[in-house]
């Protein structure tokens, strides 16, 4: 299945979505884009634990060599 020692991106964009769609359960908003081993996240989240625990999970799928984030946290509307 690997090219070499270099795993196809389209297996690791299926072990990422996998990886997402358990982490990312109360914010489906979070999508996976690879290649040449580099994720790149995009969505929103609800707070930053969130987006640490959704990169730290994604940068440990085998042949993940660098996740870039573009995930924004939700804005909430300041209680008056």
């Amino acid at each position: 299945m690997a090219l070499g020692n270099r795993i196809p991106d389209k297996t690791i964009l299926k072990n990422v979505q996998s990886r997402l769609s358990k982490k990312c359960s109360g914010s489906p908003k979070v999508s996976g884009d690879v290649r040449s081993g580099e994720v790149t996240l995009n969505g929103t989240i609800k707070n930053e634990v969130e987006r640490k625990q959704i990169i730290r999970a994604v940068s440990t799928v085998e042949g993940v060599s660098r996740v870039i984030d573009r995930i924004k946290v939700e804005q909430r509307p300041a209680m008056v």
